[in-house]
């Protein structure tokens, strides 16, 4: 086996690891709110309540990290190897898989796992065995 050193990239991957981590205890501990991105999101869609604003400056955050990332740090451009088509889809099985398990990976993978939540420890794990046979089929058995 050997490593593709121009895509493994171990310091950036524990930055935003530490980067999520203190976001989401800076949530929990500041306004006793579990960060999950599907439910932040759908709070944003429903008619949001008084008080809500931070929910405002979470999705703001979440653009203006990826554009800082790219002008400041000249960051290299995405390129995608599949078909628009197949991103939208992928996007909308996401959201609905998140929304059948009431809650996406930021929600049961960090903060569930970080509570000891059985019910996150059991959608963590379909998360993770469903991205595991996705790929293997995609790369190997060219589904």
């Amino acid at each position: 086996m050997s490593i593709d050193w121009n895509h493994f990239t171990p310091w950036a991957s524990l930055s935003g690891g530490l980067l999520i981590g203190a976001a989401a205890a800076i949530l929990v501990l500041g306004a006793g709110r579990i960060l999950g991105a599907s439910g932040l999101f759908a709070g944003l869609v429903t008619a949001p309540a008084t008080g809500d604003s931070w929910r405002l400056w979470w999705l703001a955050g979440l653009i203006a990290a990826p554009v800082f990332a790219r002008l400041v740090l000249s960051t290299a451009a995405p390129t995608y190897t599949v078909a628009g088509l197949t991103l939208v889809l992928g996007g909308f099985l996401v959201g609905f898989g998140s929304r059948l398990s009431n809650g996406c990976t930021s929600g049961h993978g960090v903060c569930g796992l970080s509570r000891l939540s059985p019910r996150s420890m059991a959608a963590t794990a379909v998360f993770m065995a469903t991205g595991f046979l996705v790929v293997f089929a995609v790369r190997h058995l060219g589904v």
